[in-house]
């Protein structure tokens, strides 16, 4: 096994995202869920393949990360800028995300921190991202008032999810911070 294979897939992932902006802003709703999907393929094939075969690196704890948030940024403020989803959201995905970024520089200034694990909570508020993106991108395509409803309901538990990440992640780092 190649040791570079798991970051491939993460470059991958980054090279897709232009392409699905691309296809959501150009109304190729079909194609940006399919490339999206593909995607999250790699997101799963990445960390599978480098922990099955032991071939973790540095640089790859890195840009894993990067790699989902440019992704789900990306894909946001295309809908967004599609007229899809409010601004709003994209401005609490965005900030928080931001937030997250600085703090992170911070402890890593200012601490002897490297490690930056997703918590559980930041997890969940990935998840209902990715399943907020995919409803809203599988309405665009076939118009079903039952999706259109769900679509529009789960704006919500989005941001709310999302904010309670950033609340609980500003927990841990303030945990961090002064073990260090």
């Amino acid at each position: 096994m190649p040791r570079w294979l798991p970051n491939a897939f993460t470059l991958a992932r980054l090279v897709l995202v232009p392409v699905i902006i691309r296809a959501i802003l150009t109304r190729r709703h079909t194609e940006a869920l399919v490339l999206f999907a593909l995607a999250a393929v790699t997101d799963v094939l990445d960390g599978a393949t480098a922990r099955s075969f032991r071939v973790t690196s540095q640089f790859g704890a890195y840009l894993d990360p990067i790699a989902d948030k440019v992704l789900l940024s990306g894909v946001f403020l295309a809908l967004a800028g599609g007229g899809y989803v409010p601004w709003w959201l994209v401005g609490i995905i965005l900030g928080r995300d931001l937030y997250l970024l600085i703090a992170a520089g911070l402890l890593f200034r200012f601490t002897s921190q490297r490690k930056f694990p997703p918590s559980r909570w930041g997890k969940a508020s990935t998840f209902v991202q990715v399943l907020t993106a995919v409803l809203w991108m599988a309405q665009n395509m076939q118009y079903e008032p039952a999706l259109k409803f769900l679509s529009v309901v789960m704006l919500w538990p989005c941001a709310a999810f999302t904010v309670w990440s950033g609340v609980h992640y500003t927990w841990r780092g303030l945990q961090l911070a002064r073990m260090h």
